[in-house]
């Protein structure tokens, strides 16, 4: 096989039947171990030996089941890419669409999270599995932009032939990945893709410089909320003697007083408020902020928190929670959903499962992922107040509603149905 790869320039029209053409043949021969006239790019060559190496079929791909309907959804909740969605959107979709392409976002496992775009090629990729929940590796459909540049870590081009599989040669994607800014963990991919004749290389540029705006997002987002984070907790680290941290649900450090702040601190993957041994620190305890956590150390072994006190006030149009913890207190402006579930959680403190919120939110009990993503999102700011299985303030929690005068005033906006029944009963 020669050593002289196959441009994949700027091509005309008919440069692309041509490059089409010889990509086949290349492909045809080496399938079958035969000498050819040009050889694979890099990146593609690489992934056809991992792909022959894992026994994917060329001339059909394998579907695996798509996921289902609740773990795409909580997939997606779940996701640091769900925010980027406007940005995507703005960027990349009109010029996807224009050239009749669709835009696809992965998680870092290759999953489908959303796609978007031109409804006759959606239709078109319907037809290869290419939908929302799809695996899109390289061990399941061989050589593509989006698995090859999960392996890669880099956007990728992969054109007509360069798929492995036969059945996707009438494609063209351009990937390119996500990494978390913070530590540089692969969060997913973005692509374009669509039919081979109407791609234009300079695509994999635009998704690239997309990718990279993303991550710059993605950096300044981070630093607003420790600036947040930071603001927050000064009055509480300056009334506090000794050595403490602020820092955020990630163990990035925020501020501190009396150490040296180091960049992020090893949390365990659930914190809780109390005694905590961190292997830096020793024996600390850890206390909720909002977005975040204090963290004192030094605290003698078996040293117990008092009990933290909630004060829900719905008794004006601006909701907001107050929690008093052994360092102070601070509060947090609630949205009209939050104020809602910290209600139902006040009113009924034996606790509720997400079927029961999601019928006393929604009237309908199917809506339980709506419901944990909204509790997701509202324990980033209050931690360990509030426990799950059932959902409920935490035990040794005293929590204070403080309600309108008229119970006709109580959150006057809600349509929930334990609101409307709470105003009238």
């Amino acid at each position: 096989m020669s050593d002289r790869p196959i441009d994949m320039g700027i091509w005309s029209a008919q440069e692309i039947r041509e490059t089409t053409r010889r990509l086949a043949s290349l492909r045809d021969a080496a399938l079958l171990g035969g000498p050819a006239a040009a050889a694979p790019r890099a990146v593609i060559c690489e992934s056809w030996r991992r792909v022959l190496d894992r026994g994917v079929d060329p001339d059909r791909d394998r579907r695996e089941r798509p996921l289902s309907v609740e773990e795409l959804e909580h997939r997606r909740h779940s996701s640091r890419l769900a925010s980027l969605l406007p940005l995507f959107n703005s960027g990349l979709l009109p010029a996807a669409e224009a050239a009749q392409q669709i835009m696809v976002v992965t998680d870092a496992e290759g999953r489908v999270l959303w796609r978007e775009g031109c409804a006759p090629v959606r239709r078109m990729a319907d037809r290869h599995g290419f939908d929302k929940g799809a695996d899109w590796t390289e061990e399941v459909v061989g050589t593509n932009a989006i698995g090859t540049a999960l392996v890669a870590r880099r956007p990728v081009l992969v054109h007509s032939a360069e798929h492995f599989v036969r059945t996707h040669h009438q494609w063209t994607c351009a990937a390119a990945p996500l990494h978390d800014p913070r530590d540089g963990r692969l969060l997913g991919i973005v692509d374009v893709s669509g039919p081979a004749h109407g791609f234009h290389p300079t695509t994999l540029s635009l998704v690239s410089a997309v990718a990279r705006l993303a991550e710059s997002e993605l950096r300044e987002r981070h630093h607003s909320t420790l600036d947040r984070l930071r603001a927050s907790a000064a009055p509480v680290l300056a009334r506090l003697g000794g050595r403490a941290l602020a820092v955020d649900k990630d163990g990035w450090t925020a501020a501190v007083t009396g150490l040296a702040p180091p960049d992020r601190v090893a949390l365990p993957k659930s914190p809780e408020a109390g005694p905590l041994w961190l292997p830096r620190y020793g024996m600390c305890t850890l206390e909720p902020l909002p977005g975040g956590w204090l963290i004192r150390v030094g605290a003698p072994q078996g040293e117990e928190p008092r009990a933290s006190r909630v004060l829900l006030d719905l008794s004006s149009t601006r909701s907001a929670v107050t929690v008093t913890g052994p360092a102070g207190s601070w509060s947090h402006e609630l949205s009209p959903r939050h104020a809602e579930v910290l209600f139902v959680l006040a009113h009924r403190p034996g606790g509720r499962s997400a079927a029961d919120l999601a019928q006393d939110l929604f009237g309908d009990r199917a809506r339980t992922v709506t419901v944990r993503a909204e509790l997701s999102r509202l324990r980033r700011h209050l931690a360990s107040v509030l426990a799950h299985r059932p959902y409920r303030f935490a035990d040794g929690v005293d929590v204070e509603l403080r309600l309108p005068q008229r119970p006709v005033d109580l959150l006057p906006h809600s349509t929930a149905p334990a609101v409307v029944a709470a105003r009238h009963g």
